[in-house]
């Protein structure tokens, strides 16, 4: 991907979303955030969106139900959830609708520069697929 890539970040919490603002934004990327998810399925720049970061506990929508709204609407945008209420049952539904990194608060901020440079290969990788796609099939 030759642009730079865009995070969004979804948190009800202003300190956390902008804690991990200020590391996505320390690692060269564009970070743009919201307080629900409602705010950012109302944004117009989903389609742009290279990966998302979304807590999982939030009024409204919480972010297992932002992840399952994406895939409905046909975005294969990838999703890195976090929580500071793990439970057994939300990874696996998180991992089962496509996501690529499932964290419990306190996090590590290498684990989630790990899951971050996982979602920009992997949005890569589709960007480039689909491309190649549309070049053969026209």
């Amino acid at each position: 991907m030759s642009e730079v890539p865009l995070i969004s970040i979804i948190d009800d919490d202003s300190l956390a979303r902008d804690g991990i603002r200020e590391l996505v934004d320390s690692l060269g990327y564009k970070a743009v955030s919201f307080e629900s998810a409602e705010h950012f399925l109302q944004s117009r720049l989903m389609a742009e969106m290279t990966c998302v970061i979304t807590d999982l506990q939030m009024p409204g929508l919480n972010g297992l139900e932002l992840q399952e709204a994406l895939r409905s609407q046909e975005y294969q945008t990838p999703v890195i959830v976090i929580t500071a209420y793990p439970d057994e049952k939300h990874p696996a539904r998180a991992f089962a609708n496509g996501a690529v990194g499932f964290l419990s608060k306190p996090f590590n901020e290498q684990c989630l520069i790990d899951c971050l440079n996982a979602a920009i290969d992997l949005r890569s990788s589709q960007t480039r697929s689909r491309v190649a796609t549309e070049i053969t099939t026209d």
